[in-house]
């Protein structure tokens, strides 16, 4: 302040001196003209530099004002320096929100912030692929308009937030189940939360199948067992119908045997993601095995063909390989009828590729049931797989054994016309002999 006001009686002293020397030499009329001068010097600078700030406010250029003079110097200089330093801050704050809104849209779960009214101040990608929504369109909306579900407009109004909400069949195909929840904050806000639960409610209802499903297979063979018991236990049987239900016994107990021993090789699969270590397989020893197997199950009821390249050999895990082509040979054996006919053969692609098959002359399997066959205890005849002593997991163990050694189970197969069950194994699985 004390500067202002030296500048200002500075310049009045000056326009007095110049009005005193011009009064002196050409009048009062001079005089005057002369101090108002003087005085109007300072006034057109601060125009100038008025004009000069204004243009530069318009252009969003204050930062680049030009250098000036005196008072105005100081102004333009602390100007800049305050400009500056305030768009350096919202530069900053503009990256901090950039980087929040980018991680919101890495996020794997659905986020959409509502205002005091439930309208949609922003919502992330997932979010727009849950419900199909578009925040550029539906920005400022109210959600319970988009989103018409009955249970979730109860939600929202309830306002009982506490616990999470499951909306199924959602997303584009309606076949989401999403876990959405609210969380209120400041002013009123709520924050939506919406996380994709649908493997996680296949899993449960997997899980869910698979108990019931081992539970019915294992009560099955016990029901027998225990009312054979009971007649040996009450009635006087002559030793010929003894050994008769003792060997009826006998057969169900392998039943649950073999269904507990392919539920330990079916779970030790799951467990072990690894792939199959790269040890040597010799294919002659392993045809010798299945083709010994596969007489021994058919009992001379079928005419069986082992055709093998004894040149190639797999790198991979021997009992499980075993495991995988005894499950397709034994199958084969077990559903193509007396006097059909059973292919076995170990050759090398087109494309270079380790292709074992199993072709049968059986009765064939129907288009729609294909894509089922590698499930758990799943059947295309449940009635003639017990007959036959299938306990419904073969075809999953083999298509994890698959999966270990990078191969590929392909199934063919057209009613009436038999079918053909393939094992593909890629090039690096393969070793000459």
């Amino acid at each position: 302040m004390l500067a202002v006001i030296t500048r200002y009686l500075t310049i009045l002293a000056v326009a007095i001196l110049f009005a005193w020397l011009a009064n002196g030499f050409w009048g009062q009329y001079a005089a005057f003209v002369a101090g108002l001068g003087v005085l109007s010097v300072p006034l057109i600078y601060a125009y100038f530099n008025l004009a000069r700030l204004q243009k530069f406010i318009l252009l969003n250029r204050v930062e680049a004002l030009p250098a000036a003079s005196g008072l105005w110097g100081e102004v333009f200089s602390r100007l800049e320096r305050l400009v500056r330093n305030m768009k350096g801050q919202v530069r900053n704050i503009e990256k901090q929100h950039e980087r929040f809104i980018q991680a919101f849209q890495a996020s794997p779960n659905g986020i959409i912030m509502l205002d005091d009214q439930d309208q949609i101040e922003w919502c992330n990608s997932i979010a727009e692929h849950f419900f199909g929504l578009n925040f550029k369109s539906d920005a400022l909306q109210k959600i319970n308009f988009l989103i018409r579900r009955p249970e979730f407009i109860r939600y929202l109004n309830d306002r009982l937030f506490d616990e999470p909400l499951l909306i199924e069949q959602m997303g584009p195909s309606a076949n989401l189940s999403l876990l959405l929840q609210a969380f209120p904050f400041a002013e009123n806000r709520r924050l939506l939360l919406v996380q994709d639960v649908t493997d996680l409610r296949k899993a449960e209802a997997m899980r869910r199948d698979f108990v019931a499903n081992v539970s019915h297979e294992m009560r099955t063979p016990l029901t027998v067992m225990m009312g054979f018991l009971e007649t040996v236990q009450t009635l006087d049987l002559e030793e010929a119908q003894k050994e008769q239900y003792l060997e009826m016994m006998m057969t169900q107990a392998r039943r649950m045997k073999n269904l507990v021993e392919d539920l330990l090789t079916l779970a030790n699969l799951e467990a072990n993601t690894l792939p199959a270590p790269n040890q040597k397989v010799q294919m002659s020893t392993i045809f010798a095995l299945l083709k010994n197997d596969a007489e021994a199950l058919s009992q001379s009821k079928h005419a069986l063909k082992f055709t093998t390249d004894n040149d190639l050999n797999i790198l991979g895990d021997e009992r499980e390989l075993l495991s995988a082509f005894g499950n397709l040979v034994s199958n084969a054996v077990r559903y193509t009828p007396e006097g059909g006919k059973i292919d076995v053969s170990w050759s090398v692609s087109d494309q270079g590729q380790g292709v074992f098959a199993v072709k049968d002359s059986g009765p064939g399997i129907p288009a729609e049931h294909l894509p089922r066959l590698t499930e758990r205890f799943y059947r295309v005849d449940r009635s003639r797989s017990r007959e036959t002593g299938g306990t419904g997991l073969g075809l999953a163990i083999v298509k994890h054994i698959a999966n270990r050694h990078q191969a590929q189970l392909l199934i063919e197969s057209t009613p009436g016309n038999g079918s053909t069950f393939k094992l593909i194994f890629p090039l690096d699985r393969l070793i000459s002999s």
